[in-house]
């Protein structure tokens, strides 16, 4: 790589962490070409330089992000053995995250993407490499349950993300409303695992059961 290489690539670095800063520092409203080229230490029109207009800026920055968390969390999500396994990883990632701040990233992107047409499908794509990452668990963890047969991994992860983008952003108003949410996730978590623990004849009384039930 040369010099000149090496030094656009560690400016659209900046850029994107700067941007990223930005959004949880001072929120959507105040991010601005200005704001993230203070924040990055570059000048403003590098901004338009190397990704065009701000809104770019943040989608690029939305994908860089992302990409950053789920590298972080893939091998742990690659241990997990069981659904209760999944919502205790969860709740621990749920406050890793917000102590980062990157629920506040989020919360402002999601805010922002009402506004700002180009954020939608950014916003969406992150959230999709989480929903990916999910789906690989349920449908492992699944397989091994009564459920196996009948669950839908691919809309449960959809479901299992929806439900703790909500819960992030519930907490902003209402922490205990949001703590409780996670207790009952948890809950449920338990009865997945006493179900998982009952002998085969029992598990095949679910199955035959959940079969009469899906045939309605």
């Amino acid at each position: 790589m040369s010099p000149e290489t090496a030094k656009s690539a560690e400016t659209k670095t900046k850029l994107l962490e700067g941007a990223l800063r930005t959004l949880t520092e001072q929120g959507i409203a105040k991010t601005s070409a200005r704001t993230i080229a203070a924040t990055a230490g570059v000048n403003q029109a590098l901004v338009f330089y190397h990704f065009g207009s701000v809104d770019e800026l943040l989608a690029a920055a939305c994908r860089h992000g992302t990409e950053q968390r789920v590298r972080r969390y893939r091998e742990r999500l690659d241990a997990i053995g069981s659904l209760g396994e999944l919502l205790a990883f969860g709740r621990e990632m749920h406050e890793e995250e917000k102590a980062g701040g990157h629920v506040a990233v989020l919360g402002q992107l999601l805010a922002g993407a009402q506004t700002h047409p180009p954020l939608a499908p950014a916003t969406a794509a992150g959230l999709e490499l989480w929903i990916a990452e999910m789906e690989k668990v349920l449908t492992r963890v699944l397989t091994r349950t009564p459920f196996g047969e009948f669950a839908d991994p691919a809309g449960l992860a959809r479901a299992v993300a929806a439900s703790f983008v909500g819960i992030e952003l519930y907490e902003g108003v209402d922490p205990a409303g949001a703590h409780a949410a996670l207790d009952t996730l948890e809950q449920l978590g338990a009865l997945v695992a006493a179900l998982e623990d009952l002998g085969p004849v029992a598990q095949r009384a679910v199955r035959h059961r959940l079969r009469r039930m899906g045939g309605r």
